[in-house]
């Protein structure tokens, strides 16, 4: 090989063109074999002018500039030879030998041999992974990669070659991308149930199952009802169904909880009423109470209820036979709420107990919460927190393990009826009509929410939405991501209002495709965003069933 340095010096115009003639003759004078090779050397001298030029310009009196170009050695007879025998040596040694020996030789090579090196590796590199795996029998581990891929991603490699499209069809990768959103999100597993193909999912390849096409063709038939049921939550498009309760003393059906098959809801004639989901009719009726039933939860083995009378009853889901009593609090008891072995009960002698559930017949009660004011409301908690609120105008944090007082969250103007509290994000409704969002953990007020004329009495909130109800019998649907961005303009908050029930509105609950609602005027109301019918609707009404019970 052969170095070269040029050394330039600013000087005039006449002497830079005399340097680049005599750089030039200096190749010349080499001989022919670098003669050929001028056209590097010219480039990199090129450039050099160029920065001069740039340097010059910018203030610079001198400027060395060193150009150090490795030409190729020409060819001599005894290379071949040479090369034969290197090569032969190296077929000899061990791999550990050999790379050591490249790596060797890599490192006495300028940049610009490292520049070649890189651009002959570089295609023997690149591997069709892909491909390759199912060749050494190791299907399943391609078929692991590729399951990790979105719809998108997906439907690109089943376009890079027929290999490819192999692998996603004999691993029911689309099967799997389905299951996948259906474990992890509960608008598709509710598709799933409700549209019948989740008897097509979780099957192993032993079974009877559709082909891969019919997945392929199965998953942008989902996406479609996704996208129809966000635009008729933001449209307010919905099916109604109306159940009339029909109390013979007094109206109101003060709570509820629901699921698939059934509606449980608390009246305000001392009852507690079992609704067929389906059919609307009423299945059982539980009496016991001697007052109004405020509040109540159910799961799949006990119904606890709180009433005016000041007790909390357990009852059996299944039989409606009461399995115990608890006579602790001296006013109404106003709201309740259990999970884990654990209950919170608040009233409105201003206190909350906390008890310990070891079964429907063996509860105890922990401790007693007392620092408000004025009634509790509302609780809730979970394993870190609980949170009450009060008509004394503060929402209370205590620490659930301990049961100590650890916050205040204050901002509402009059009382709080309504709360809702899930991981850091605390929602409440107030007298003063208006909603807030608050941060548990600094509790920092983010957000308040106006829209209700009347006080907001009840609030549930999911990833997407805040759906609330007030004494103005309206039921108003918040987008709580807008809520939750600071610059979001507050006109933008409120995506719809719902207007049936004729009285106040006092409990309700939602999921992804419905809510069901309860008010004074003694109606219970499912409103569907699924199964909407198209035929003749005004945006916003729907065509409502009705059921209604006579009670004997």
């Amino acid at each position: 090989n052969c170095g070269m340095v040029g050394v330039l010096t600013p000087t005039t115009t006449n002497t830079q063109s005399d340097h680049v003639k005599g750089e030039k003759k200096m190749i010349q004078n080499r001989g022919p074999q670098y003669f050929n090779n001028y056209d590097v050397y010219f480039l990199f001298f090129f450039w050099s002018i160029i920065l001069y030029k740039s340097f010059v310009t910018s203030g610079h009196k001198t400027l060395n500039v060193f150009i150090v170009c490795k030409l190729k050695r020409p060819s001599e007879g005894n290379y071949e030879k040479e090369k034969d025998v290197c090569i032969q040596l190296f077929d000899q040694w061990s791999e550990a030998d050999q790379v050591e020996f490249v790596e060797h030789l890599i490192s006495r090579m300028c940049h610009y041999q490292h520049g070649h090196i890189n651009s002959y590796l570089k295609p023997m590199l690149q591997r069709d992974f892909i491909t390759a795996l199912p060749a050494q029998g190791l299907d399943h581990i391609a078929e692991n990669i590729l399951s990790f891929l979105d719809a998108r991603s997906l439907c690109s490699a089943e376009l890079v070659c027929k290999e490819w499209q192999r692998v996603i069809s004999e691993g029911m990768l689309w099967k799997k991308l389905i299951e996948r959103m259906v474990r992890t999100d509960p608008l598709w597993k509710g598709l799933s149930e409700r549209h019948q193909w989740e008897k097509y999912l979780f099957k192993n390849r032993t079974t009877e199952v559709p082909p891969n096409s019919y997945y392929r063709s199965l998953y942008p038939k989902i996406i479609q009802d996704i996208e129809t049921i966000e635009a008729n939550w933001r449209c307010g498009r919905h099916n109604l169904q109306r159940i009339q309760c029909r109390s013979e003393n007094s109206k109101g059906v003060y709570c509820l909880q629901y699921d698939d098959e059934k509606i449980i809801s608390g009246l305000r004639d001392n009852s507690i009423k079992i609704w067929d989901k389906q059919t609307l009719e009423c299945l059982k009726i539980l009496t016991g109470h001697t007052g109004s039933v405020l509040c109540l939860q159910y799961d799949e083995r006990v119904i606890v209820t709180g009433s005016s009378d000041s007790t909390v009853r357990v009852w059996d889901v299944n039989s409606g036979e009461v399995l115990n009593t608890l006579i602790h609090h001296n006013e109404a008891v106003l709201h309740l709420r259990f999970c884990n072995g654990l209950m919170v009960t608040c009233s409105k002698d201003r206190s909350i107990a906390v008890w310990d559930m070891a079964s429907p017949t063996d509860i105890s009660l922990r401790r007693v919460l007392v620092g408000h004011r004025a009634a509790v409301n509302v609780v809730d908690f979970d394993d870190k927190y609980i949170v009450s609120a009060s008509g004394d105008r503060t929402i209370k944090v205590w620490s659930t393990s301990t049961c100590e007082f650890v916050r205040t969250l204050n901002g509402h103007k009059r009382g709080i009826a309504c709360l809702q509290y899930r991981d850091r994000l605390v929602v409440s409704g107030s007298s003063d009509n208006t909603i807030r969002l608050w941060d548990i953990e600094c509790g920092a007020c983010l957000r308040a929410l106006e829209g209700h004329e009347e006080l907001v009495r009840c609030i549930r909130f999911d990833n997407k939405r805040i759906v609330s109800g007030a004494y103005d019998g309206k039921i108003k649907v918040w987008d709580l991501q807008a809520a939750l961005d600071p610059r979001a303009p507050a006109s933008t908050l409120c995506l719809r209002t719902l207007v049936e029930h004729s009285g106040r509105v006092f409990r309700l609950q939602f999921d992804e495709f419905q809510i069901i609602s309860s008010s004074h005027d003694d109606t219970i109301l499912i409103w569907d965003f699924l199964n909407v019918s198209t035929n003749g609707q005004t945006e916003g009404r729907s065509p409502s069933r009705t059921y209604t019970y006579i009670s004997r």
